[in-house]
């Protein structure tokens, strides 16, 4: 339906995610909120669309991608498990060129082009039509309407300054969903974002960045005349940074850095009993990192460092000031490779999540409480690669997270004087196998990951919804030649964790104790639950299948994409209804297409 760097992601190994309606994903057993998500290093703090069916970030803008999965290095921080950089385009520096795409869900542009010294790109996504959005969503109908708007101008000029380059860009989504009776809600969200780098190559072996970076993030729920309850979040994030490169001659580097950030977050909810909470918290974080690449050696390579943080956002004094990181590769013999890597990561942004929520539209961000202590991980990760021919690849990777004060949503709070959170744990561990086959025309990927994922509240140790014990990913690629192509994904996963419901009684709501009790019956059932997340759904799997035919058309370079989703029509249960029982289902059988043309 619409091509998506985040939904691609949920292939690897160690990726779980919570069925076809959202693009949010999880690793290794961390919670959505600890994956850093930047853009030419600003980060992003929602960077989905539409119900978080789809990733803000249109694919023509990249570049290239880089994830970590755990143990990345000290220059990155502020999250417990995983980094995506995402570097764009800097745009065409001969010429001109266009491109256009309609699928059945928006309508999408790219401009770039040469400027003097420089280039720029400039690309532009809408959405036209809520339709196709009914097969995610067990045909509902959804007023959603989104849009995105990327920019980049590079320059570079050697008569001004130099071996200097100079990046300005920005990025500005939005979403809202509309609807207009009166007793639904209304929810909208968006991001702003603009970034400036300065790159510099010297006479020695010495590179240096220089970045200002400006990230905002508001999202709001409109109750109306519904029994939705009420939020409102705002989030200000600059950031400046400079980072340092010394490069020795053995190949060896060292890195060093300074980076501030000053974050302000707003947030307004009400809970389930009905009682505010309006919590405002500005701090800066201000960190120094070093780290030593050791890489003289063909078959050892090592990453050793630490970030310092020498003011941190949150006001609790137990804060982390050194955070350890090392990684290493290891290659005894051409065809094999042994790597691993040890760290301590600290995270002191925190998100109001409701884990009884089957969607989340948005997560609110907030800075930790002074009475929270920051939230820490620990990872641990070995793996092996075996690389019997230049074609053929083989993967085992083991990991061990062991995470402390990891934030809840207070759901017992009663008074405005108890506390919004409190603190639990959570520890993940598994192993992931991949192997890749691959030549001029083919393309064959297996993967298949078991993993285990605990959390730990009040002394109750449960599993998080995104718990996920085995699974199977298969994908196969061909190259037909005249500009055909086709692909086929197959995808297996055991069933995700729920909570049951044992039994219901009628509880008596005073909504208004002023009517009159002949004329309607003012009890409602009420569901009891079981133990949290002890139940478990029916294993999910899906087979997608596309194929992809590029024309030329005079000046116009043509493509065409057809797919189909759920080709055999698998009845993937999506939840049941608390108060009636009824089973949703997942996507069913759904055929879609896409047309593209550039110039």
């Amino acid at each position: 339906v619409e091509t998506d760097v985040f939904r691609s992601l949920q292939y690897l190994p160690g990726v779980q995610s919570t069925g076809d309606v959202s693009a949010r994903f999880y690793v290794r057993g961390g919670a959505s909120n600890q994956n850093l998500v930047l853009i030419d290093g600003v980060t992003i703090y929602n960077p989905f669309h539409a119900l978080g069916l789809f990733s803000v970030i249109d694919p023509d803008m990249i570049n290239n991608i880089e994830f970590y999965k755990g143990g990345f290095s000290a220059d990155l921080g502020g999250r417990l498990s995983s980094v995506i950089k995402i570097i764009t385009k800097d745009g065409n520096k001969n010429r001109f060129s266009a491109k256009g795409s309609a699928s059945l869900l928006s309508g999408k542009f790219l401009l770039e082009g040469p400027i003097p010294k420089g280039s720029f790109i400039f690309t532009g996504r809408k959405s036209y039509s809520t339709a196709i959005l009914k097969k995610f969503l067990n045909d509902q109908n959804v007023p959603a309407d989104f849009h995105d708007v990327f920019f980049k101008l590079n320059y570079a000029n050697p008569e001004f300054l130099e071996g200097s380059k100079f990046i300005l860009n920005g990025f500005f989504s939005g979403d809202k969903i509309t609807n207009n009776d009166p007793r639904i809600e209304d929810h909208q969200w968006s991001n702003k974002v603009l970034g400036f780098k300065w790159f510099q190559v010297g006479d020695s072996p010495l590179f240096y960045e220089l970045g200002i970076n400006y990230s905002k993030f508001n999202g709001e729920i409109i109750p109306k005349e519904s029994t939705v309850r009420q939020s409102k979040n705002d989030i200000e994030d600059i950031t400046l940074q400079m980072d340092f490169t010394y490069m020795f001659d053995s190949k060896d580097e060292i890195g060093l850095g300074f980076h501030f950030k000053n974050i302000k977050t707003d947030l307004f909810v009400k809970n389930a009993l009905g009682v505010n909470s309006d919590i405002s918290i500005a701090a800066a974080n201000i960190s120094l990192y070093a780290k030593y690449k050791f890489m003289q050696l063909d078959f050892l390579g090592m990453d050793v460092g630490f970030r310092l943080n020498l003011a941190t956002l949150s006001e609790n004094r137990q804060s982390t000031i050194f955070e350890p990181r090392a990684s290493f590769t290891l290659k005894p013999f051409d065809i094999i490779g042994i790597k691993g890597a040890i760290g301590l990561y600290q995270q002191e942004l925190i998100t109001v999540d409701n884990e009884k929520d089957v969607i989340n539209l948005y997560e609110p961000w907030i800075i930790a409480p002074s009475y929270l202590k920051p939230s820490k991980a620990i990872h641990y990760i070995l793996g092996l690669e075996v690389t019997p021919t230049k074609n053929l690849t083989f993967n085992v990777e083991g990991y061990y997270k062991n995470m402390f004060n990891l934030p809840v949503l207070n759901e017992n709070k009663i008074w405005f004087s108890d506390p919004d959170f409190v603190s639990g744990k959570g520890e993940s561990y598994g192993v992931e196998f991949m192997s890749k086959l691959s030549n001029s025309w083919m393309g064959f990927t297996v993967s298949y990951t078991h993993s285990y994922a605990y959390r730990m509240l009040d002394e109750k140790r449960y599993y998080p919804r995104y718990d996920i014990r085995d699974m199977v990913n298969c994908a196969l690629e061909l190259n037909f030649g005249k500009g055909w192509t086709a692909s086929a994904m197959w995808t297996y996963n055991s069933g995700l964790p729920f909570t049951q419901v044992t039994g219901y009684y009628d509880k008596f709501y005073f909504e208004n104790i002023y009517s009159n009790i002949d004329q309607f019956d003012p009890t409602h059932s009420y569901p009891i639950y079981g133990i949290q997340n002890l139940g478990r759904l029916p294993v999910y799997h899906r087979l997608d299948l596309g194929i992809s035919k590029k024309i030329k058309i005079y000046d116009f370079d043509v493509e065409v994409d057809v797919s189909a989703i759920n080709v055999y029509d698998r009845k993937n249960i999506f939840y049941f209804q608390r108060d009636t029982g009824k089973r949703v289902n997942m996507m069913p059988f759904m055929p879609s297409a896409t047309l593209k043309v550039a110039i």
